[in-house]
């Protein structure tokens, strides 16, 4: 963690998935203001037909998920922001209709996260650490 999975309602080229981490980890880098080797991004494509959103009366409508393990501490402002980058991408790579792309996000003391890379835990969120 952080970690970013993205279901997707299609079949996606190994060349695409890689370009939509390139860019989740380029726009959580900027948005969240750490370095982008914190992040694991992984891309679920799970086909047509594979992600559904339920609507009340009617029938489902095709969609996906992204769903962001973050540490907390951010604004919510930051993570709209970076909700908002997100969907952008993925419309923008897949044309998606930006109206059925929810984001979840599930936020985390530091020591929830693990990076052997780092020697070990995380540390808590406590502001713009690429400086």
């Amino acid at each position: 963690m952080p970690s970013i999975q993205i279901d997707l309602p299609l079949d996606a080229s190994v060349a695409s998935k890689k370009e939509l981490a390139r860019r989740a980890g380029k726009i959580y880098a900027d948005r969240m203001k750490v370095h982008a080797d914190l992040l694991t991004v992984s891309i679920h494509d799970l086909g047509h037909g594979g992600v559904w959103r339920c609507h009340e009366d009617g029938e489902p409508t095709p969609s996906a998920l992204i769903m962001c393990d973050i540490r907390s501490g951010r604004p919510r402002e930051t993570r709209a922001a970076l909700a908002q980058s997100l969907i952008d991408a993925c419309v923008d790579l897949f044309q998606l209709d930006s109206l059925w792309i929810k984001v979840e996000f599930t936020q985390h003391s530091g020591d929830e996260m693990y990076h052997p890379h780092l020697g070990g835990f995380n540390k808590d969120w406590t502001g713009d650490e690429r400086t």
